[in-house]
């Protein structure tokens, strides 16, 4: 039986992909600990009742998530593990955007901001919309430190505009308006 405590990070360090260890608060492991942070919100937005069409979106963001997430955590682009890490490419960050256009043709236009809120599943896209913006200041922590993939930062960013779109479109498809905000005095 393989137990899930190996007890190697009692001392406050995690390995790598690749190898080596670093603190758990090294900016390499905020910025992973952050998208799997980002991943379990997606996972709150699809049990909170997400249409189908927004399910079936969700599942590939969070498939590609740990993909990015692995990304993070291989460190040496040249060592063996990285020759199997699926690296975050233009055509994902293409992919986000026809999802952004696809599901925002069919809302009404925005003309001011909204308070996050709504139905379950659009304030779980909401809240996870805000951990991607986290993970985007991680990430850009990071690569001012360590060479990075340009198109992780791309990916995270577009991210949270679809994970925007969507908590917008399960709103719209609950027949639920968005709550514009109003400045107070």
């Amino acid at each position: 039986m393989t137990r899930i405590y190996t007890r190697t990070g009692d001392g406050g360090e995690t390995s790598l992909f690749g190898g080596g260890r670093v603190s758990k608060d090294d900016l390499r492991v905020r910025a992973y600990g952050t998208v799997d942070e980002l991943n379990a919100a997606i996972g709150l937005a699809r049990a909170a009742g997400a249409s189908r069409e927004i399910d079936i979106v969700l599942e590939r963001l969070q498939h590609q998530l740990f993909d990015l997430g692995a990304e993070l955590a291989t460190p040496d682009p040249t060592s063996p593990a990285a020759a199997h890490a699926l690296r975050v490419t233009p055509e994902r960050i293409t992919a986000l955007e026809q999802d952004i256009d696809r599901f925002e043709a069919r809302l009404p236009p925005l003309r001011q901001f909204v308070l996050p809120g709504g139905v379950p599943a659009a304030a779980a896209l909401h809240h996870a919309r805000t951990v991607a913006r986290r993970a985007e200041r991680e990430i850009v922590a990071l690569a001012a430190r360590d060479p990075l993939n340009p198109e992780l930062l791309k990916y995270v960013n577009r991210l949270s505009d679809l994970l925007f779109v969507l908590a917008r479109a399960a709103n719209h498809a609950a027949g639920r308006p968005d709550v514009a905000w109003v400045a107070t005095r």
